[in-house]
């Protein structure tokens, strides 16, 4: 595995017509950058560029890769070149926007729309420190999941799975809409056939079977990650990953310290998404849809998520813009609680 990580594309590169601003972030398995269209429009891309496969030195366009990672390389590469040629034909406000793909460098690129705004674990970062009884209200939760749990079920029929949901990559853009990012169509088929599967996912919001090389995956892999987030917007970190669950299951009991606080539907939500046993979870979304709205449950969700994200996140986003907790950071480790 590369010691160091890749260099990125410096300011002013231009690729595919597009002009390289700056970079936005990097992982591990490429590279986001602010770029600019043509017409002068912002646009993010992101680079296929997989730090324990390749290297480039600064300065460098081509990425650098050793004969007997190649055909690894070129395996991941297909698939998220087939990712993005996927994700450009879903069209919903809660799935990241894909507007053009495009084959360069020796790698591939793909083109979405520039979001300007924070992750909800930024955001429940935030809310978290200001250490209310509550780190969200249930309304909010309610009304931002229905509104991601939309733009799954797109995704799903479209015969996709997202592979790593959790708070950083669900973004919350400065007019509140939710949107999913950073697919992972690219990730699974490399920790398959690269077999560092651990690596791959975020601990406590991958499921168990993500760690087992032949374990089937489907909607309720995706649906156990959700349960996860929903946890950590409750209780401000996240649940243990699988494998301790594995060992010592203490999810009913730190869920129940959250009774009175949480109604006892949006508890036993958590629980039955969350289920060591993928057969004993939701299997569909449109199934986690109709518990996560029901009638008995609709007053606390008459808002839209827009108006519930005003009224409580108004003043989270002021605290967030004058000091981000960058994603990944240690505070949001696995099991890592609140000081």
């Amino acid at each position: 595995m590369s010691k160091i990580k890749p260099a990125p594309l410096p300011p002013d590169t231009v690729i595919g017509g597009y002009r390289v601003i700056r970079r936005v972030s990097s992982g591990g398995f490429g590279v986001v950058y602010l770029c600019m269209d043509a017409e002068g429009q912002q646009v993010a891309i992101k680079e296929y560029l997989p730090s324990s496969l390749a290297t480039r030195t600064p300065g460098e366009l081509l990425p650098k890769v050793q004969p007997e990672k190649l055909s690894l390389y070129r395996l991941g590469l297909k698939s998220f070149f087939e990712e993005g040629r996927a994700l450009a034909q879903i069209s919903h406000a809660s799935v990241v926007s894909v507007l053009n793909f495009f084959r360069e460098n020796e790698t591939v690129y793909m083109v979405m729309n520039y979001l300007e705004g924070a992750t909800l674990q930024d955001f429940i970062i935030t809310a978290r420190d200001l250490k209310q009884q509550k780190v969200f209200r249930e309304s909010t939760i309610r009304s931002l999941f229905d509104e991601v749990l939309r733009g799954m079920r797109i995704v799903h029929q479209h015969k996709m799975l997202h592979l790593d949901i959790k708070p950083a990559n669900i973004f919350i853009t400065d007019d509140n809409k939710a949107v999913m990012i950073d697919f992972g169509a690219a990730r699974e088929v490399l920790s398959k056939e690269g077999n560092f599967i651990r690596p791959m996912y975020t601990p406590g919001f991958a499921a168990p079977e993500m760690y087992r090389r032949d374990s089937a995956m489907g909607p309720w892999t995706d649906i156990y990650a959700i349960g996860a987030c929903i946890y950590a917007c409750m209780q401000g970190f996240p649940p243990n990953e699988a494998p301790q669950r594995q060992d010592k299951d203490r999810l009913s009991l730190a869920l129940a310290k959250l009774r009175g606080v949480y109604s006892d539907n949006l508890i036993e939500v958590v629980e039955w998404c969350m289920a060591l046993d993928p057969l004993s979870r939701p299997q569909s979304v449109f199934a986690l849809q109709k518990e996560l709205s029901r009638e008995g449950e609709r007053r606390y969700t008459k808002l839209t998520v827009t108006e519930k994200m005003r009224m409580q996140l108004d003043t989270l986003v002021a605290e967030t813009r004058k000091s981000v907790t960058k994603p990944g950071d240690a505070s949001f480790a696995a099991g890592a609680k609140p000081k």
